[in-house]
């Protein structure tokens, strides 16, 4: 199952400009395929991103579907922020002032 960074307080799902398959840029979901790469590499990851505060986010497993889902609502854009919900729903929204 992959893993995903959430923020602690907000609950925001992290996603930044990344390089797909075919080294093309797109707007996702950062995720590690298993806990243990997630554990070894948030920190340095988040450091590198310019995140002050990494300890604000913690690692949580999101399921192939609900990742999926994830970059479908994020649809490229990089105005939105996903959330994720009590219940493990994912919602997105769009913040013009990004």
């Amino acid at each position: 199952m992959p893993f995903v960074l959430v923020h602690r307080k907000t609950s925001e799902i992290y996603a930044c400009r990344l390089i797909n398959n075919y080294d093309l840029e797109y707007y996702g979901t950062k995720f590690w395929p298993d806990q243990d790469s997630a554990v070894q590499e948030a920190h340095a990851f988040l450091a590198f991103r310019g995140i002050e505060s990494p300890h604000e986010w913690k690692i949580a497993e999101l399921d192939e579907h609900r990742l999926k889902m994830c970059n479908v609502k994020l649809s490229n854009d990089p105005s939105k922020k996903l959330f994720l919900g009590v219940e493990g729903q994912i919602s997105a929204i769009r913040f013009e002032n990004r």
